[in-house]
């Protein structure tokens, strides 16, 4: 874990930002050149030298906006979604301190072993079903609270829907695929499933109070969607 004290100016990544809220995905075309010089000016930082908020920071501006080129070269191919561009999660291609890495390097290999499922909802993946872009970047004096922020956007978003008629709550696959990440964060990054019961339980935090209070009272039934891979990017302001 990260244990210095360097900041970082993350202000670069915020006119990209401002431009996806105001006009949507296309604006990447004309943003690519800037999302790159972002990417290098993080390429160029020592994460160990970096507090810990300050890292998890880094690192997560850092996935987001390789996610955020990944659309932009899924757009200029004409292709659907982003699983239609050859290494998007897996190509290496940035060296951050001398290692070389990949989108889902830097989410598997370096962000989950913070040990905080919250960056569940922070993640983009230029999808329909992922989580919504947050309209700043993460800075490490505030994320924790940008981090539940956007935990509870997602979950209120789509992200956990309550059927009081069918007694049933749907959630979204992200809490299929890392679960045991929310309900034994200390075990991040988790990889073996867990409980539908115990995850369900756990993201109930998150809902609002009645759907909280519905939830741990009636222990509704489970059931994950489907996920849309289709090629999308929603950006909400933040608060």
């Amino acid at each position: 874990m990260p244990t210095g004290s360097t900041r970082i100016d993350h202000r670069p990544f915020t006119p990209i930002l401002d431009d996806l809220l105001r006009g949507g995905i296309l604006t990447l075309h004309d943003n690519a050149a800037a999302l790159d010089g972002y990417r290098a000016i993080l390429s160029s930082v020592s994460p160990d030298a970096l507090a810990p908020g300050e890292a998890l920071a880094f690192w997560v501006n850092l996935y987001n906006a390789g996610a955020l080129l990944a659309v932009e070269r899924a757009l200029a191919d004409g292709e659907s979604s982003i699983l239609r561009v050859p290494g998007a999660f897996s190509e290496r291609d940035l060296v951050v301190a001398g290692e070389a890495v990949s989108l889902d390097d830097i989410e598997h290999g370096k962000i989950r072993r913070f040990g905080d499922p919250r960056v569940h909802g922070a993640l983009v993946c230029g999808s329909v079903s992922c989580p919504t872009l947050r309209s700043e970047p993460f800075t490490g004096a505030h994320i924790d609270r940008q981090l539940d922020h956007q935990m509870r956007a997602f979950v209120a978003s789509g992200g956990a829907r309550v059927d009081r008629s069918r007694n049933v709550v749907e959630l979204s696959s992200i809490f299929l695929w890392y679960g045991r990440d929310f309900t034994r964060p200390d075990r991040m990054p988790a990889l073996r499933p867990e409980h539908p019961g115990r995850v369900r339980d756990t993201v109930a935090w998150w809902m609002d109070e009645d759907d909280r209070a519905y939830v741990w009272e009636r222990r509704p039934k489970v059931t994950f969607m489907s996920y849309d891979w289709g090629l999308a990017c929603s950006v909400s302001p933040a608060r």
